[in-house]
């Protein structure tokens, strides 16, 4: 893995882009956004929450319309950003492999420039990321990164929003991430080191986050601590949260991966060490590996809560983007 931090966007020179009077704000990564922009995010999304619990609605969006890319196949994803546009009075197109052209025959600079002529914000869930950073290059038009092999800025949002919901204040609050430290993990390093919460890593040796992106963390104000014994990063945890072992694209490696996390289940006995802390998983799990059912249904979970958050993490951010 080489995590690169993000380029900053540049226009294109080609002439057939054409005048751009206001650069787009992007989403390739959490620190794409300022600690206020983040805040001002997390703030609309409860906003939303709350009025949806209350059984109102808003049109903020109305006559906006959502690109949605997929490399990579989604539930949780595809669903949040197509209802959550659809919930404020918005329409999301999805668009996979077999709809568009994306590096198949069309470079993905001409995909840009020609999605941003037709809608309003671009959400892209690709494998390369430096095919993500290109698309925004590009693109008159946000866009927002809906998962690359790389970062998950939208599983962020959707973390700290229900971090704050669930356990308090976030200079508050001490989590562990405990197995592979991948594109999730990257993004919540990221967003853990904006908001201020303390951070314990627990990863195998060869598995860890990248260098980079520690850099990013410490010059965002805190890098997290890395230790290789789960029970050390779960002691005297509010939050304990994992990912899967295997994510897609690693097929290949499936049994290599398998023997090395071993040791880093989430289950009953790593939990006995953290009895008071929130259980969080992503999803999907492949339960009986990364964690146990016994965990992801116990009485510590906070992982329904966590996936419905996606929906109001989305709204909130596709507001904030559009100028609510």
């Amino acid at each position: 893995m080489s995590y690169q931090p993000n380029p900053h966007v540049s226009t294109p020179t080609d002439a057939q882009s054409g005048p751009n009077p206001a650069d787009p704000i992007h989403v390739r990564d959490v620190d794409d956004l300022s600690r206020t922009d983040l805040e001002a995010v997390l703030e609309l999304a409860a906003e939303y929450k709350a009025a949806q619990q209350r059984g109102w609605t808003h049109a903020d969006l109305a006559g906006q319309t959502l690109g949605m890319l997929f490399e990579k196949p989604s539930t949780r994803t595809r669903v949040s950003f197509e209802t959550g546009m659809t919930q404020l009075g918005g329409h999301a197109i999805f668009l996979g492999d077999d709809d568009i052209q994306l590096g198949n025959g069309e470079p993905i600079r001409d995909t840009a420039r020609t999605l941003s002529r037709y809608v309003d914000v671009i959400m892209a869930r690709l494998f390369d990321h430096a095919d993500l950073c290109e698309l925004a290059r590009y693109a008159d038009v946000p866009v927002i990164n809906g998962l690359t092999d790389d970062a998950h800025p939208c599983q962020t949002l959707a973390d700290l929003l229900t971090i704050r919901e669930a356990v308090g204040p976030f200079d508050d609050v001490s989590a562990a991430w405990v197995g592979d430290g991948n594109n999730v993990a990257q993004s919540f390093v990221i967003g853990c080191a904006m908001a201020g919460i303390d951070l314990t890593v627990a990863t195998p040796d060869g598995y860890g986050v990248d260098e980079s992106v520690l850099e990013r963390a410490g010059e965002l104000g805190t890098t997290p601590t890395l230790v290789s014994d789960p029970v050390d990063a779960v002691a005297d945890a509010d939050v304990v949260y994992t990912d899967v072992w295997v994510s897609m694209g690693q097929e290949d490696q499936r049994e290599q991966r398998l023997s090395a996390f071993e040791p880093y289940q989430v289950n009953d006995s790593l939990l006995a060490q953290a009895p008071d802390a929130a259980v969080m998983h992503c999803l999907p799990a492949h339960r009986g590996e990364e964690i146990t059912d016994a965990a992801l249904e116990g009485e510590q979970t906070i992982v329904w809560q966590q996936a419905e958050n996606r929906l109001h993490a989305q709204k909130g951010l596709l507001g904030w983007l559009r100028g609510s």
